[in-house]
């Protein structure tokens, strides 16, 4: 796919599109980032708190409205996953036409026209086809533009078991916006479980893991702030004054 006529022709859309707000678009560009540095897959994975991050938006439920909205609106297609070490799934639409042929699909004109001059099989003389190494430059479209393999698309994830130390746990949740006692307290719960799950299994990635113990904070931080709120009003209309007339009437 080429990265510039698709980026062209998602502006063009935005600009006749009322609908969308910069928040829409901000989201969208990381989108279509993460997009790219999957090499253009019909379906790949994300992580809601580095597509924030990108996209500079600071509330889950802006997050969700926005990504919700552009699936309504055809933008792309959002398939949410509630698995922590799972992210959720998106697929991006096609936006505009593009008159470059697809790459990997079947023509049978170009067959024909392949049969014509040389029968399948059969290498051409003067060519050199190494069994197992890769061909550099066989094919180069006019225009300049490499065509990319197709053996290295998917994205490959590091998966560690265990941190190596303290330090590492620290500063990951620094680069999410947490402070050192709630990676301690991370990195002490479960360096006392030997880094297992509730069920005894050893953990795949402690990040993912960690992203969901954050998660977990956040929402019982906005718990307790609602239920020390509620509390405090309770107060307020219980308060009662100590000099009392009791020869008022009822």
């Amino acid at each position: 796919m080429n990265y510039i006529k698709l980026l062209n022709a998602a502006f063009e859309k935005f600009y006749f599109d009322d609908r969308l707000n910069p928040t829409h678009i901000s989201l969208y560009m990381a989108l279509f980032q993460e997009w790219n540095s999957c090499r253009f897959m019909d379906e790949f994975y994300v992580n809601r708190r580095d597509l924030m991050r990108c996209a500079k938006i600071g509330s889950k439920s802006t997050y969700h409205r926005c990504i919700v909205e552009l699936d309504s609106w055809q933008y792309l297609s959002y398939f949410p996953s509630n698995n922590p070490y799972k992210g959720s799934k998106i697929k991006m639409a096609i936006i505009g036409t593009s008159d470059e042929p697809v790459v990997g699909q079947y023509n049978p004109i170009l067959e024909q026209l392949a049969e014509q001059y040389h029968s399948r099989g059969v290498p051409l003389e003067g060519h050199h086809h190494p069994k197992n190494e890769q061909v550099v430059n066989l094919h180069r479209p006019i225009d300049g533009q490499a065509l990319v393999s197709n053996t290295n698309n998917i994205k490959q994830e590091n998966y560690i078991k265990q941190p190596k130390g303290w330090q590492a746990v620290f500063i990951f949740f620094e680069e999410k916006g947490f402070d050192a006692d709630e990676a301690k307290k991370f990195y002490e719960h479960y360096q006392a479980r030997n880094w297992q799950t509730g069920d005894g299994k050893d953990i795949r990635d402690w990040r993912a893991v960690a992203i969901n113990w954050m998660d977990r904070t956040e929402i019982f931080d906005e718990e307790n702030k609602l239920n020390k709120k509620q509390a405090s009003q309770i107060k307020d209309n219980l308060r009662t004054t100590k000099n009392k007339d009791y020869g008022q009437p009822l």
